[in-house]
Order: C-alpha cells, then structure tokens, then sequence
C-alpha cells in the first residue's frame, strides 16, 4: 500500500467512527496550507504510523492550526494542554473529588485530557511544550513510547492506548520562559520545521479567507510579508513580527479601516521594541500610498 492509500483508508476508517459527546474535545476547524511540498502529507502519515509529532516553529506560523486541521482531517476530537510552569499531574491525568450521590458522599476521579485522548483514541495537543516544567512531563513518558500506556498513580489504572490515539507537541525554540526539551523526551518525537508561510501560498491563503478583499490590500499585505521576513532573517525585526496570525488580522481589520492602522494594531503594537515598531511601518508605508 502506497503512502497515500495509507492516509486516505485511516481517514475512511477514522471519519467513520462514532466519537461520544465531549465538550472538552471538539474537532477542529481544517484550512491549513503547508509553507512546503510534502509538509501536510509526511504528518498526516506520522499520525498514521502511531508516531508523536512535534511541530517547531515561530509564533503564529500556524502549529495550532495544522493541529486543527489533522482533527478535521480524521474528523477526530483534540483535547488541548497550554503548558506553563504551573503545569502539574493533575493537569494532565486528571484529580480526584468529592461528589454526592443518593446523599453520600464519594470520591470520584475526573479524568484529564491525557487519559481521556488515551481512551476515545483522541488527539492530544500539548501547545508550548517547553514551558511545563522539566520534572513534569517524564509522566508521560511511557505514554509517548512504543508502550503507549500509562499507569495512573490516581486510581492504580492501568491503561493502554486507543490504536487511533495521536499526541501532537508544539514548541517555540529560544522564547522567554521555554527550556530545552531533554533528550529522553524529544526522541520519543518525529521533529518537524514549520516555517512561515510565504509567496503563493501565503497569497492564496490570503484570497482564501478574505474572498471579498481589495487586490491592492492583499499586494499589500503579501509585499509587507516578505519584507518582514528579510527583516526578520537580518536580526532587524523578531520573528513575531512575521506572524501569519497577525498579518491575517491586519488584512481583515484593512478591509474596513485605513490599512496603515490596521498594521499598526495587529502587528507593530505588539512589538515590544519601538525601534522594530518603527520599522516595521515604514516597510508598511514603502507599499501603502
């Protein structure tokens, strides 16, 4: 069986299959483009083959997004984790509590969105993973080896992983507060680069989701992109200048409002130095008559 009759016969085999109602677990909304050729296709297959994928890149260079679309790809909830340093067990296997029931009180567990994704063979985002702290995420180890299960130091559990269960890590490398991913955990990953997007697919995601938008807003906004860009690969700007997220907002907000202040409230205000504020309108007014 070729490549893509593997993705294509697990996205049958997934769609098909009825999921409980879950308000935590949602299928996401699809839509990502891949900045490269074959990007889409080697994750999809890496999920195919029970593999971890861990998704590098910038600040709003679409990680949550290609998550979200793998969702709606397979038609398979997500259960999210936005890690931080007060990311704990609890947060991720779940905790126990008392509840009443025919007037007694008793203790129940309530499950997280580890053991939960586990279950119902969900996929299981952990976005930022390198803000959890380091003693933290060796609990899942287990989980994320060839064993694919997990004993739940909670309720004594032991549970093996759903055959459709995917865990999917995002990471932005070299940001205030990240550490290093030690090497036990990051080998437990297939590691893909996701770059920003640039050039035609970035104009045809443009075209996409602002259908109705002037041509010169959109040559505008794609000129501005790959000027920050430059920028961004000189050292002159940081990368959060390029965001793909932000240059969205500024392209929706420019269909209604001047679109030098749209820029300036998606993109420059959120630059903490003023010196890249400032440049990054004059690049915008280079474009904007």
């Amino acid at each position: 069986m070729n490549v893509q009759s593997m993705i294509e016969q697990a996205q049958t085999n997934r769609k098909n299959r009825k999921h409980s109602i879950d308000h935590t677990a949602l299928i996401g909304q699809g839509g990502y483009v891949s900045p490269i050729p074959h990007l889409w296709e080697d994750i999809l297959l890496s999920s195919v083959l029970q593999k971890n994928i861990l998704l590098k890149g910038p600040s709003g260079s679409g990680k949550t997004k290609l998550a979200e679309s793998m969702s709606a790809f397979f038609n398979q909830p997500m259960h999210s984790i936005n890690c931080s340093v007060d990311l704990d067990a609890e947060a991720l296997l779940g905790f126990k509590t008392l509840v009443q029931d025919k007037g007694q009180s008793v203790i129940e567990f309530v499950e997280g969105p580890v053991v939960q994704a586990m279950r119902n063979g969900h996929i299981l985002y952990i976005d930022e993973i390198n803000m959890a702290k380091p003693e933290t995420l060796p609990i899942l180890h287990s989980v994320l080896d060839h064993r694919r299960m997990l004993t739940n130091p909670y309720t004594g559990e032991v549970l093996q992983a759903h055959e459709e269960f995917t865990v999917i890590a995002a990471i932005n490398e070299g940001y205030i507060g990240t550490s290093p991913l030690n090497e036990a955990l990051k080998n437990r990953f297939i590691s893909f680069s996701i770059p920003y997007l640039t050039g035609e697919p970035l104009n045809a995601l443009f075209v996409r989701e602002y259908p109705n938008a002037s041509p010169d807003l959109i040559k505008t906004m794609l000129n501005l992109a790959e000027d920050t860009f430059i920028q961004v690969q000189n050292g002159l700007l940081s990368e959060e200048a390029a965001s793909i997220r932000s240059l969205l907002d500024a392209t929706e907000l420019g269909q209604f409002i001047d679109p030098r202040r749209a820029i300036r409230y998606a993109i420059a205000e959120k630059l903490e130095d003023n010196s890249e504020k400032e440049l990054l309108m004059e690049l915008a007014n280079t474009w904007l008559k």
